[in-house]
């Protein structure tokens, strides 16, 4: 009756977790990815201003929301003259990576390609559908029957940047296997290493990756990790007009509109950069206290060039390293999460206060003497 998934992963995380929280000193848990700091004033103002709203909001997003996404894509992202007809809100990014499948008309018989080290709900996305999944970082590996091809820069969870060379390449395979590629890029303002802290890390709509055209492609984007607006399920998506036509008459049928007020809310985080600039800044110092901990524990670090997460590895089974971090009272995210390329390597989350990442980091630095 019901489509076939699994249990959600994270309820195996439940023993390790009360193992953690044994620890004298108890739990401190980064495993998970959910921003923990206030919410920008000027998007709660936003908000607030904006809480009378007793019609139906727009499937399609009201006139102001879209302009102020292309004016965000100009200023932040490096695409200029996007139209605002080409631009959707959507309830948060996972509804849309989850749903879109189904809205495309995919099924059984059809394939959906994912990154080999995938975050979860493009594979949920693809069972909604009936289709088959294929996880493959290579365009030339992508069967002739691919219908939907997900591709995410920076990588939740290894924070791997697709350059503007690769990300060409796979468009160019997209096209000529007729299926859309959908680029998630929600962590594209939380770039680390080099040369993303000083360059704009590529979007699938720059002209370098898709030329003068952006048929056949969708990004989508949200602000979740930015302007920690995860509680608001604020996200959008961008593609050809004429996609975002058909894909936001489906959503008008479904009643799947982004409410009145979080649209402004929204409006009053893209034009406020000062604010994610702050973030970052949080977030960097958080990374550097964490990293420097990873690495002298012996963690050997894989990418990790942007995002909020370590994907570090002892070389060993991702699962005993899982152990070996809850009797630290550490809690840590097993890669066989994300698909079984990952098996040896865990996430650790920047998502927590200054204090548990230095608590953490001391942990981890002890356990050494």
């Amino acid at each position: 009756m019901f489509t076939a998934l699994p249990d959600y992963p994270w309820q195996s995380l439940k023993p390790f977790s009360a193992k953690a929280a044994l620890h004298k000193e108890g739990a401190i848990d980064l495993s998970i990815g959910s921003p923990i700091d206030e919410t920008p004033k000027v998007v709660q103002d936003a908000l607030s201003n904006f809480s009378n709203a007793p019609g139906y909001p727009s499937t399609a997003g009201s006139k102001q929301f879209r302009e102020s996404v292309v004016s965000w894509f100009a200023s932040r992202r490096g695409v200029v003259g996007l139209d605002p007809d080409q631009v959707m809100p959507t309830i948060g990014s996972k509804e849309l990576i989850s749903w879109l499948p189904v809205l495309l008309g995919i099924g059984k018989g059809d394939v959906v390609i994912q990154p080999k080290v995938a975050y979860t709900a493009y594979a949920v996305g693809a069972a909604f559908a009936g289709a088959t999944l294929v996880s493959e970082d290579d365009p030339d590996k992508w069967p002739e029957n691919t219908k939907l091809i997900w591709i995410n820069s920076p990588g939740n969870p290894d924070g791997k940047v697709v350059s503007a060379d690769k990300f060409a390449k796979a468009v160019k395979r997209a096209r000529e296997l007729g299926a859309l590629l959908a680029s998630d890029e929600c962590y594209a303002e939380l770039g680390w290493s080099a040369p993303w802290d000083k360059e704009v890390i590529p979007s699938v709509l720059d002209p370098r990756v898709c030329g003068d055209s952006h048929d056949g492609i969708l990004c989508v984007y949200s602000l979740s990790k930015q302007s920690n607006m995860a509680g608001y399920r604020a996200a959008f998506a961008v593609g050809s007009k004429e996609l975002i036509r058909d894909l936001v008459n489906l959503r008008m049928h479904a009643g799947m509109m982004m409410p009145a007020p979080t649209q402004q809310a929204v409006i009053a985080a893209l034009g406020d950069y000062g604010h994610v600039k702050n973030e970052k800044e949080i977030y960097r110092k958080r990374r550097e206290v964490l990293l420097a901990a990873v690495k002298k524990y012996g963690f050997e670090l894989s990418d990790s060039e942007a995002g909020l997460y370590l994907w570090a590895t002892l070389g060993q089974d991702c699962w005993d390293t899982v152990e070996k971090m809850a009797n630290l009272g550490i809690v840590v995210v097993p890669g066989s999460f994300y698909g079984p390329y990952a098996t040896k390597h865990v996430r650790f989350s920047l998502t927590a206060t200054d204090s548990d990442i230095s608590r953490a980091a001391a942990r981890l630095e002890n356990a050494l003497g």
